[in-house]
């Protein structure tokens, strides 16, 4: 059982250079949160202290913050010249402001930025520095993440890939127990079953546990990661099959509305606008598959959408979208519909990353597509494999296609195998539908693709033993704090 902890950050703001719009003092500088994350819907998260007579304060009071990978978050601070004691802000000198997304900060660690007006114009003066920092949680967990600390009940459990595990028997001890432990002198405690002690009369344990070693680690959280300086590398693949149908009919898939969208154009908005605060140069390669291209007209898995096989990098989800939009009309709808070229492409990326010793990447592959996989088996292998670097794979099925096979890839009703029966370390993909939230925010979309990813970058790098590049704290450090 998993235990969902949502992580808070603590900002903590100061300023340079403000507009000083009192006549005889200096201005008396607040700064006010707020925040938005669906629409135009900003909402005042909290107030910093108002500091008197000062045009470069530095803010003795934190914003704390719940932070969500999947969501976009924006933030606008704003900072007024208080001179009254009303709780309206309207009645106060207005000193400038400044908006970003809480992705920005804490892929940055710290922001400084210059000041502007409500009309964007430049403040004329002042700048603002964020800076963040995770709120951490120190504690031991036991095997079932229920409690806070060791000095508690462990349970043991019989494993099964399905989720129902069985229960073997538990034992209670604490920190200084373990740690007492040696080779030569391990810590031994009997497993009870209590329903099984309860119905047999000469029962005595269900096993003994023996613990020969006890060593404190340090677990990275993913804003460790994040905030040591990973950089998340969003790479797209767009399906081009003939089953889309003819892009210039209102029935395709591919028919760009005259409001400038379709499904395939929502995801790329939704995910990419996410994933963009984590790439510190923005650019994204881009690929389609299953179609026929110029000038040869022989169809490719593998292609990018400028058609520029040395560079296919675009600037920003948007330039993701205008070179799908300028290939759509060049190349012909075609098939099979095969996924392994596109997930080894980039494997190759995440194997060469891997080579840094570092957790210096990590890869997110989104894949959009119509329909059913053609080549499931070199897939399924080529997912498996893929399990083993610094990646993870989005798969977002639009239309009213059959989607069993996905279902499969996902892998959360059982461990995902190659055809030769070799098992993923890890569960690396995420499908859903794009019927599912073709009635919803679009918000809602990217926080169900990208939920798990946080987490499958935290298992893979600890599976590792990979730093955060700004770490100086070893994985397996004896001294260290345990933290979950």
């Amino acid at each position: 059982m998993a235990v969902s902890c949502v992580t808070k950050v603590e900002l903590t703001v100061s300023c340079e250079n403000l507009l000083d719009t009192d006549v005889g003092s200096k201005s008396d500088p607040l700064c006010v949160l707020l925040m938005n994350t669906s629409g135009n819907q900003w909402f005042e998260v909290d107030r910093t202290e108002r500091v008197k007579n000062c045009l470069s304060p530095k803010f003795a009071k934190k914003f704390v913050v719940d932070y969500y990978f999947e969501v976009v978050q924006k933030l606008r601070f704003g900072l007024y010249d208080i001179d009254n004691k009303t709780i309206d802000l309207s009645d106060d000198d207005f000193l400038g402001e400044f908006e970003c997304s809480l992705g920005q900060i804490v892929s940055s660690s710290k922001l400084t930025r210059p000041l502007v007006l409500k009309n964007k114009k430049p403040a004329g003066k002042g700048t603002i520095t964020i800076s963040a920092e995770e709120i951490k949680d120190n504690r031991v967990v036991n095997f079932e993440a229920e409690a806070r600390k060791l000095d508690n009940k462990v349970e043991c459990y019989d494993y099964d890939s399905d989720g129902s595990h069985d229960l073997i028997g538990s034992f209670e001890t604490n920190m200084k127990r373990l740690q007492e432990a040696s080779r030569s002198t391990p810590a031994e405690f009997e497993c009870i079953n209590s329903k099984k002690k309860q119905k047999k009369k000469n029962y005595k344990n269900s096993g003994v546990v023996s613990v020969k070693v006890c060593q404190i680690t340090k677990e990275y959280t993913f804003l460790d990661y994040i905030m040591g300086g990973c950089q998340i590398n969003f790479t797209v693949g767009i399906d081009f099959t003939g089953s889309n149908g003819d892009p210039k009919s209102p029935d395709s898939l591919h028919y760009i509305s005259p409001q400038g969208v379709n499904e395939y154009l929502s995801a790329i908005w939704s995910v990419g606008l996410v994933v963009q605060d984590y790439d510190s140069d923005k650019m994204f390669p881009a690929f389609g598959f299953g179609a026929q291209i110029p000038p040869t007209w022989q169809v490719s898995h593998e292609f990018p959408l400028n058609f520029n096989p040395t560079n296919p990098f675009c600037a920003g989800v948007e330039g993701v979208v205008e070179a799908y939009r300028m290939c759509l009309p060049q190349v012909k709808l075609y098939g099979p519909t095969n996924f392994a070229p596109i997930i080894n492409h980039m494997a190759r990326f995440a194997q060469q990353a891997l080579q840094q010793n570092t957790a210096s990447q990590y890869y997110v592959l989104l894949i959009i597509t119509d329909g059913v996989i053609t080549d499931m088996d070199q897939t399924r292998g080529a997912i498996v494999a893929a399990s083993r670097l610094p990646m993870s794979i989005i798969i977002v099925g639009v239309g009213k296609a059959d989607f069993t096979d996905m279902e499969i890839l996902d892998g959360d009703d059982g461990q995902l195998r190659s055809i030769k029966g070799e098992p993923a370390v890890r569960d690396i993909v995420q499908f859903v539908p794009f019927r599912k939230f073709q009635n919803s925010p679009k918000e809602e979309l990217a926080k169900c693709v990208l939920a798990e990813v946080p987490g499958q970058v935290v298992t893979f790098f600890n599976m590792m033993k990979l730093l955060p590049p700004k770490s100086n704290t070893p994985v397996d450090s004896p001294n260290g704090p345990t933290q979950n």
